[in-house]
């Protein structure tokens, strides 16, 4: 199943009035971090939401006439679930779709409702994998692997196609790796274009969440092997075994593939919320994360893919404290009082005057680790920064608080 520039082209034909040429945005904020320019390429602003849709409608577009007529099945937590549905709709043809039974309700609904049929047959996505090929063995439909056929990934290259017309003289193209399919896909297209044209290569970087990580150990041992995940925000790009033909193209092709911390995925998230104003999934800001961890690794111009946003709400406002958390913005603070009529008002005041933001209090009087005289008080903060939460903390201790970081 090989792959070339010529076969992205004709995807990127066959994907002409299906997709919208998603805008490149310059990052100032990136930029002054890594000394040279950024820009974030927006697929989370893209139909469905992500990358997925140019892949899916690329691979059902190319079946025959009775295979379509056969029905098509997936399996995924939520943009290759969104992506089959999609294109599936647009070609007249039948869409069933496996999710994990914890699959984001926003995520699920959208499937729905570009006309899918999603079944829930059990916990994770490995399941779902194991159930929709079943159910494509016995029912003739054709089962769309969300990364691993090079129909699939020459949709995802037309992105790399769109990034050198944006921006010929970009030097390094960073963006998450799950399965594969999207950074292989881009290597190929701007590799391929830098060789017909005698132009200079452009540097391939991926970014795995550190808890899915299992490229590296694929590399390193020269063939796709299969790692244990954990869990991670990043469920997009939480895979734990590349395709065997992605691993072939991201062996050849893509440069380095670096893991980033789900700290660093976090702050990540809340720097192009706050910052660049795009709302990304976890998954989808990995390639921030690596530019945030890795700095090292690239030369500018630098293009981050932003590869999606559908991002459940519920799991939106966690990772933001957790962003924060990690930013220095947000404490959890255990703080023992005296048990005594306006020992609580004295402590707010303080934060008050301190300039403290206190979003939550829970107030104990009774529990086996405090004395009789003592009182305990949970406090969820908000601060300025890592600066100020320190010296926050260092005048309350002057005081006389006893202070405990939850």
């Amino acid at each position: 199943m090989a792959l070339n520039l010529d076969d992205i082209r004709a995807a990127r034909e066959l994907l002409r009035e299906v997709i919208v040429p998603t805008p490149l945005i310059h990052s100032r904020v990136l930029s002054e971090a890594i000394g040279g320019p950024v820009y974030l390429k927006c697929e989370n602003l893209q139909r469905t939401g992500s990358f997925k849709i140019r892949g899916a409608y690329v691979r059902i577009a190319r079946l025959s006439e009775a295979e379509r007529a056969g029905g098509v099945v997936a399996a995924s937590a939520g943009n290759h679930a969104q992506g089959v549905a999609l294109a599936a709709s647009m070609l007249g043809c039948k869409a069933t779709v496996f999710m994990p039974a914890g699959a984001p309700l926003p995520k699920v609904a959208a499937t729905k409702g570009y006309g899918a049929e999603v079944v829930f047959p059990g916990p994770t996505v490995d399941d779902c994998l194991e159930a929709a090929q079943e159910y494509a063995a016995e029912r003739g439909a054709v089962f769309i692997h969300p990364f691993d056929h090079a129909d699939v990934v020459a949709g995802q290259g037309t992105i790399g196609l769109e990034i050198l017309e944006q921006l010929p003289d970009v030097r390094t193209v960073v963006g998450a790796v799950g399965g594969g399919g999207l950074m292989s896909g881009v290597a190929t297209a701007l590799k391929a274009a830098a060789k017909e044209t005698g132009a200079q290569e452009v540097k391939i970087v991926g970014a795995q969440a550190k808890r899915a990580a299992a490229f590296p150990p694929s590399l390193a041992a020269g063939r796709p092997v299969r790692v244990e995940v954990q869990p991670t925000m990043a469920d997009g790009i939480s895979v734990g075994r590349p395709g065997d033909l992605t691993y072939d193209l991201v062996t050849d092709l893509v440069d380095a593939v670096v893991t980033v911390t789900e700290e660093s995925i976090s702050q990540a998230l809340l720097m192009c919320l706050e910052r660049a104003k795009q709302v990304v999934e976890p998954a989808g800001a990995a390639g921030v994360a690596a530019l945030l961890e890795h700095s090292y690794a690239v030369r500018t111009p630098v293009v981050a893919l932003l590869s999606g946003g559908n991002i459940d709400p519920v799991l939106l406002a966690k990772v933001l404290r957790h962003g924060l958390a990690g930013a220095g913005r947000y404490l959890v603070v255990r703080c023992r009082l005296k048990d005594r009529p306006g020992a609580l008002v004295t402590l707010l005041s303080e934060l008050a005057e301190l300039g403290v933001n206190v979003l939550d209090v829970m107030h104990e009087r009774i529990t086996a680790r405090l004395h009789v005289e003592e009182a305990e008080v949970l406090m969820h903060l908000e601060t300025r920064g890592s600066e100020h939460s320190e010296d926050v903390l260092g005048r309350l201790r002057a005081k006389g608080y006893t202070l405990t970081l939850s």
